[in-house]
């Protein structure tokens, strides 16, 4: 593993966050340990085909999730969808070199996420746009978290105490 490329996209992601004007989304999660990968593209014409004009991503999870997917959106800028469709996640997260075998879920979930946003993302724009739109509307882990603490109704007042079991 290329630990200068891996420490430099872990401390300094790109793409990191929403992208309201997306034209796909795709959401990938791994049940074993709880990582989530979410990844927006936004497409363009170039010569009368489809590129990826922007990529963006959310990870929830390791480190190592976090910098393959922030490794894979600068790889994926100016691919055509066909391109993007072809790449493994040994071609996402090859920057970073092998990753070890306990990682290598992490590349899956990347390649997942772009898989998803290339299937749902050749429809018609407006279902686009509502498929974007539902993805923000899904809340986000400070929602969850509200929820949990029973402040989906209103802002708790008071200090929340965190018992560790």
């Amino acid at each position: 593993m290329n630990e200068a490329v891996l420490n430099d996209a872990i401390a300094n992601p790109r793409n990191l966050g929403e992208m309201a004007d997306a034209d796909a989304v795709g959401t990938v999660g791994n049940p074993e340990c709880g990582d989530m990968v979410r990844m927006w593209l936004k497409f363009t014409e170039k010569d009368g085909r489809k590129v990826i004009d922007k990529a963006s991503f959310q990870s929830f999870g390791c480190q190592t999730a976090i910098a393959v997917a922030s490794m894979a959106t600068e790889m994926l800028k100016g691919r055509t969808v066909e391109e993007a469709r072809g790449m493994t996640a040994g071609d996402l997260s090859g920057p970073l070199g092998a990753l070890p075998p306990m990682k290598i879920h992490c590349g899956q979930m990347v390649e997942g996420a772009l898989k998803a946003a290339l299937e749902g993302g050749e429809g018609v724009k407006a279902e686009k746009v509502e498929k974007v739109e539902k993805a923000a509307a899904v809340p986000g882990l400070q929602g969850n978290l509200a929820e949990s603490l029973g402040e989906a109704a209103g802002p708790r007042v008071g200090k929340v105490k965190v018992v560790l079991q």
